[in-house]
């Protein structure tokens, strides 16, 4: 269902099919996730708020950004991007709307469209001076810790990857991981980079990705990532790894990391056993349940 915006008009993108936000890459149809009820209160609270401001400041970048984003959080993956893309025609410099569209064409399974925004963004950005991206849902610190520049490299080197473009990818993430110096940057980029370098067949410019990775770095909300970084150093099992794992996406992100590592060590049988696991789950959004869907096509 699209919502009503008043003093707006904007043909939005049509559903996936009855009732679906996206159809993955397998084919099936895939539902906005369920949300537990006191997140779904808040989120939605969240989105009428800023379809509120937005409606009052229509001019406002910010404003549309944050109904898009805000959108997409309880789910209404088509409808952020149809807000998006009304910020591209009010504001077609802006590499915002080109970075959050294109991360919302990933989540609808739309790669080759998500590829060529973020490609675009990346376009936008250079030569610019980088900002700090602020969290829709704030970390425990309230402590953003990511740019436009990071995020937009991050989920463009994503479509490079589900592409089966490894090199590419790995290249990527390199930029996201050198534009911004936190911790939780580093290991995020990191550990997408060394998959892809490993995947590529540069198992020594992966190795040199783990150099800077050890047990005393401060991560504030990329644990998963970070005990990942150290599996691949040999320093955690797996087992130590999927036992701390948590829900949702992060238990996602950890299942998907110990898959490829088991994939790029030659145990494609157990790899297999994590995809189908990670593809049983209904945390379809998240990178690690979209990069299983790519594998198993693959």
């Amino acid at each position: 269902m699209v919502m009503a915006v008043p003093a707006m008009t904007f043909t939005p993108s049509a559903a996936a099919g009855q009732g679906a936000e996206a159809t993955s890459l397998r084919g099936q149809k895939l539902a906005a996730p369920p949300l537990a009820a006191e997140a779904r209160t808040r989120m939605n609270a969240q989105l009428a708020d800023a379809l509120r401001d937005w409606n009052q400041h229509q001019d406002d970048a910010d404003a549309l950004i944050w109904v898009g984003r805000r959108a997409a959080y309880v789910g209404h993956f088509r409808d952020a991007i149809a807000f998006f893309s009304d910020g591209i025609a009010r504001h077609p410099s802006d590499a915002r709307f080109y970075r959050h569209r294109g991360h919302r064409y990933l989540s609808v399974r739309e790669i080759d469209l998500a590829i060529a925004d973020l490609e675009q963004a990346a376009t936008l950005i250079q030569g610019q001076p980088d900002q700090v991206e602020p969290d829709g849902q704030p970390n425990a610190r309230n402590i953003p810790t990511s740019t436009l520049q990071s995020n937009t490299y991050y989920h463009l080197a994503m479509g490079y990857y589900l592409r089966g473009d490894f090199t590419r990818a790995a290249d990527t993430w390199r930029n996201a991981r050198d534009v911004v110096r936190n911790a939780d940057n580093l290991v995020a980029a990191s550990n997408w980079m060394y998959l892809s370098l490993r995947r590529a067949g540069q198992p020594a410019a992966a190795e040199a990705v783990l150099a800077p990775i050890d047990a005393g770095l401060e991560v504030i909300e990329n644990s998963s990532y970070h005990a990942l970084l150290m599996m691949y150093k040999g320093a955690r099992t797996p087992e130590e790894v999927l036992a701390t794992a948590g829900e949702g996406a992060s238990a996602t992100a950890v299942r998907y990391g110990v898959s490829t590592w088991h994939l790029i060590n030659g145990r494609r049988r157990e790899a297999e056993q994590f995809w189908a696991t990670i593809l049983a789950g209904q945390d379809w959004p998240s990178f690690g349940h979209l990069a299983a869907e790519a594998d198993i096509g693959r």
